[in-house]
């Protein structure tokens, strides 16, 4: 049924179409380019994934002759590496004493782990730990009252410390920092921030800006790895790879071939009708496994949730515009071409600003915004170099001037 409403529409530009086949290089070039990268990022993300899954490499060391009674010494104790080498190491007690201790590759500067009711770092308590030049390692909570660095108070908090202190250990290219909690009542699953700067901490404790950070939802209830934790961090996996998929790569490259590909008739539509379909779908997906997400962080961010659903209606009149393209020479299809672009545009820019929203919202690392940073870069150095070509286009076909008598 759509094939043959698709052969109906296409059938007229076909049959008027008498020029002569016009090869035109540079623009395949630049499409390549696009689906190299798009390959590139599939690959990049399947490389994350099996990173992530190396825990084994990040809890081989023993820790028992590195850390003091009773951190080197815990009964039972879970290794799990969450973030990069940032490795949490935990046991919890019957009477609700969770003794932890994270770990991370370290040369200057410092390293922190928060714990927040929402996954903000805001109104968030956290331990940070540095080993000073020369000196032995130094930790202390800090209290989140602001993102500003001023309004990160040293010595404030409220994590429920017990009375064996906390400490900082540097071995071998690795800092460990090691403190225990008493809850009222066990801790189960928790949101917490681990961060890092490369930069000391002010002589006044004021923390330097950090470097790079990132929230992740922890269970310590599990006595292994937790099938919770690791659900809902593959489907915050899923949100992001196919949304950034959707709307940041599709969309955009089905907008690029209806604009710059046209003179390829009936090819171009084709790809355009493939790309754009790709992209709803995807960007259906996105919103289905969006809502799905919210509901299991029990999220507060409307915004992102919003222009979430604004998209999905847009692109759902997208969807309609297949099925109502007037003939071309209808006296309608002016008011539908305004239509089908305007609303293409809104989407693209919408898309783009709700991918940049939910990377801010997840904390996400400096992976995640590299990778949307280059794809964006790219997108929009392809448009620049093909306008070239359709304005260099314009003034070759432009008639030339009459003869001067």
């Amino acid at each position: 049924m759509i094939i043959h409403h698709l052969h109906h529409q296409l059938k007229p530009f076909s049959s008027s179409s008498t020029s002569p086949k016009k090869k035109l290089f540079p623009e395949w070039q630049s499409m390549s380019s696009l689906v190299a990268l798009f390959l590139v990022i599939l690959i990049g993300f399947g490389i994350g994934n099996v990173v992530a899954d190396e825990d084994e490499e990040f809890c081989r060391t023993n820790i028992t002759s590195i850390l003091p009674p009773p951190y080197g010494t815990m009964k039972n104790m879970i290794c799990q590496n969450v973030w990069n080498t940032f490795t949490i190491r935990y046991s919890q007690t019957k009477d609700n004493v969770i003794t932890i201790v994270l770990s991370a590759i370290y040369t200057t500067g410092w390293v922190g782990m928060g714990f927040s009711s929402d996954g903000m770092m805001l109104n968030s308590s956290c331990m940070v730990g540095w080993i000073p030049p020369g000196g032995r390692g130094q930790i202390r909570q800090y209290h989140v009252e602001g993102l500003m660095p001023s309004e990160i108070k040293h010595n404030k908090g409220e994590l429920p410390l017990t009375k064996t202190p906390p400490l900082a250990v540097l071995h071998n290219g690795t800092i460990y920092l090691a403190f225990q909690l008493k809850y009222p009542s066990p801790l189960g699953l928790q949101p917490v921030i681990l961060a890092y700067s490369t930069d000391y901490p002010h002589q006044d404790l004021r923390l330097t800006h950090h470097d790079d950070k990132t929230s992740i939802i922890f269970d310590f209830s599990s006595s292994s790895k937790s099938a919770a934790m690791e659900s809902i961090k593959t489907v915050k996996m899923i949100h992001g790879v196919v949304g950034i998929l959707g709307w940041g790569f599709f969309l955009p490259c089905g907008a690029m071939v209806a604009r710059y590909l046209k003179h390829h008739n009936p090819l171009w539509f084709y790809l355009h009708i493939c790309c754009q379909v790709t992209g709803f779908l995807l960007g259906f997906v996105t919103v289905i496994v969006g809502l799905q997400l919210y509901n299991q962080l029990d999220s507060d961010i409307p915004t992102h949730k919003g222009i979430g659903i604004l998209l999905l209606v847009l692109s759902i009149l997208q969807m309609f515009a297949l099925f109502l393209r007037p003939h071309r020479d209808s006296q309608y299809r002016k008011y539908w071409n305004w239509y089908h672009s305007w609303v293409g545009r809104t989407a693209l820019f919408y898309g783009a600003l709700n991918i940049v929203l939910g990377m801010y919202y997840a904390e996400s690392g400096s992976a995640w915004k590299t990778t949307y940073g280059i794809l964006v870069g790219f997108i929009m150095l392809t448009c620049i170099v093909l306008e070239v070509f359709v304005e260099q286009k314009k003034l070759n076909d432009l008639p030339p001037p009459p003869p001067t008598s």
